[in-house]
């Protein structure tokens, strides 16, 4: 039997305090299940400089740094100043996470417009992808991602030169949604609430999405897959998700995790990571 390449985490909050007790364990399983490369995103000021602590300390960990738009009440230019100096670190390899939240209406969908709007500008400056959040709220992320992706400012920017613009996390639109997705050259990702047995409709969506398109996450300590569902999410859970996607798209599960690592590599940045070369 072939060996499942190496997995790739492309959102894991490792830097909250559901992991304080026993980060390192959590490492330890994640590498024992073949996930040799995790993605932290941050969802502040100050877990953006936790995600990039733990980066400097973990040699698989890379961060992403961001005002989530639960986190975006407060925003205001000096944010995303300190925003644009975190991501001068070398393992900061994303802008996020970014984006909208109609769900839980803690901060007004204007104010996280003026964020979002922000920070994804900053992102076309810098040259890095965007990590997108969305729930409730497709309709209007829509609007504004289209606008800045075909943006002259967007268009000629370093951002521009790069494979891939962004990614639409824990993917929860449709699939007309997910096809202009590719068409700004974004990708998608998936995590646990694939593995749900009830999750029907999303069941059919996977199974219409481009594997070439589609990175796996587990948006940990959130989102377990089953069967652990109900307790604490951690990124050893990985091959769970990329077995059930794989089933989904009629694939094996060595082919769908060598896609999805190969997509994560490229669109991070990360060709060149240590771990890649379990990858073949």
């Amino acid at each position: 039997m072939d060996r499942t390449p190496m997995m790739i985490d492309s959102h894991c909050h490792l830097d909250l305090e559901q992991f304080d007790a026993d980060r390192a364990a959590v490492l330890e399983r994640a590498t024992a299940a073949g996930v040799g490369l995790i993605v932290n995103p941050g969802i502040d000021l100050a877990h953006s400089r936790r995600a990039i602590d733990l980066a400097e300390r973990y040699p698989q960990v890379y961060a992403a740094v961001g005002i989530h738009p639960n986190s975006s009440g407060g925003f205001n230019p000096a944010m995303l100043d300190e925003v644009r100096g975190l991501a001068a670190h070398p393992k900061v390899v994303a802008i996020g996470e970014i984006g909208l939240d109609y769900y839980w209406d803690d901060v007004a969908p204007d104010k996280q417009a003026v964020a979002f709007q922000a920070q994804l500008a900053l992102a076309a400056e810098l040259g890095l992808p965007v990590i997108i959040h969305n729930r409730d709220a497709s309709e209007d992320l829509a609007t504004m991602l289209r606008t800045w992706v075909h943006s002259g400012a967007t268009r000629h920017s370093p951002l521009a030169t790069r494979p891939f613009l962004g990614v639409l996390h824990a993917y929860s639109g449709d699939l007309a949604l997910a096809q202009e997705a590719y068409d700004w050259n974004f990708v998608l990702s998936l995590g646990g609430p694939v593995t749900f047995k009830n999750a029907r409709d999303l069941h059919g969506l996977a199974g219409k999405l481009r594997p070439d398109r589609l990175m796996l996450e587990t948006d940990a300590p959130y989102l377990t897959p089953h069967p652990f569902r109900g307790k604490r999410n951690e990124p050893g859970h990985i091959p769970l998700i990329c077995e059930r996607l794989a089933d989904l798209l009629h694939l094996s599960p060595q082919e769908m995790a060598a896609a999805s690592t190969s997509l994560a590599l490229t669109f991070f940045g990360l060709e060149n990571f240590a771990g890649a070369e379990s990858n073949s």
